[in-house]
């Protein structure tokens, strides 16, 4: 760990006693995934099978237009340490969302694979990350990232 990582798992930890094997930092997102037609897409404004980086404003549209979808916790820092925690390791993940939806569904979704998240969310500030993935019919992914 860097000295900042060290003072911040001290501040949240109140110790310098690492009680777990592995702690990640990084972005907080829920993967949205949404089947969608080809025209959904076309007219979304954006290149199939692209991965494209959106602003808060842009993502709120998007998600209102999207049709039923399933929510997912992710990010590639989350996601390797559940992976870390699923082959048995004590893991800790520090990353912020919002108190809003998405939010509430990255929590939850962390914590019940046994990563320890004690990162309270915060009230105000941009919305939780999310990336908006619209598949089509043939199977390609189409990424629309709000960090």
């Amino acid at each position: 760990m860097t000295s900042n990582q060290t003072a911040l798992y001290l501040q949240l930890n109140g110790s310098s006693d690492f009680v777990n094997d592995v702690c990640g930092i990084g972005n907080a997102l829920v993967d949205v995934l949404s089947q969608e037609s080809d025209e959904f897409v076309e007219s979304a404004g954006v290149p199939k099978g692209s991965m494209t980086l959106i602003d808060e404003e842009r993502a709120t549209s998007l998600y209102a237009q999207m049709g039923a979808g399933i929510e997912i916790s992710g990010g590639s820092a989350a996601n390797t340490i559940v992976g870390v925690a699923a082959l048995g390791a004590t893991a800790q993940y520090i990353g912020k969302v919002r108190d809003d939806q998405l939010g509430a569904v990255f929590a939850h979704d962390i914590r019940a694979t046994g990563v320890t998240y004690q990162i309270d969310s915060a009230a105000t500030g941009p919305s939780t990350g999310c990336c908006l993935i619209l598949i089509t019919p043939d199977a390609q992914r189409t990424m629309n990232t709000f960090l």
